[in-house]
């Protein structure tokens, strides 16, 4: 029993003179982030440099909107840098509407951002333009903000 007693309080003894005092922080290691490389890497460095990988558009449109053309002017600029790479454009659309009429839109917007990308010189052979309809969902639901939320053009990189 004395001998518990001791190791407990060993125990308790070696914990307090290592804890930090009252009112003090103690000092974590910093997380270690997993090095990203190939195709990763470069989907990471696509995202940071470009604003992002999606553009929105608003009802049945298919009219890029100013923070739409912003994207795309800058993904244009990673694009030329890098030739080698081939994105997939692919349009979307809201669940509200049929197979086909979601089809046809989410094309119509996928051809526009595609041909966007190519007036500010990213070559046609670097890109594909493929409509999913309102068969891959960003958001599920039918509520506007769902709606709003799937009415998108996402540049995938492929290779």
């Amino acid at each position: 029993m004395i001998r518990a007693r001791h190791l407990i309080a060993a125990g308790v003894a070696a914990a307090a003179a290592i804890a930090p005092a009252a009112g003090q922080f103690r000092r974590m290691p910093p997380q270690v982030q997993p090095k990203l490389v190939g195709i990763d890497a470069l989907r990471a460095e696509f995202f940071a440099q470009s604003g992002g990988d999606t553009v929105y558009f608003g009802g049945s449109s298919v009219i890029l909107g100013a923070p739409a053309k912003a994207i795309l002017m800058a993904q244009a600029r990673w694009l030329r840098r890098h030739p080698e790479i081939v994105v997939s454009i692919e349009g979307h659309a809201e669940a509200a509407d049929t197979r086909d009429h979601a089809l046809a839109i989410g094309a119509r917007r996928a051809e526009e951002v595609r041909d966007f990308l190519i007036l500010f010189g990213v070559p046609a052979a670097q890109m594909t333009a493929t409509s999913w309809g309102k068969e891959r969902v960003a958001v599920a639901g039918n509520s506007e903000a769902a709606f709003a939320a799937n009415r998108r053009v996402q540049t995938v990189l492929v290779r």
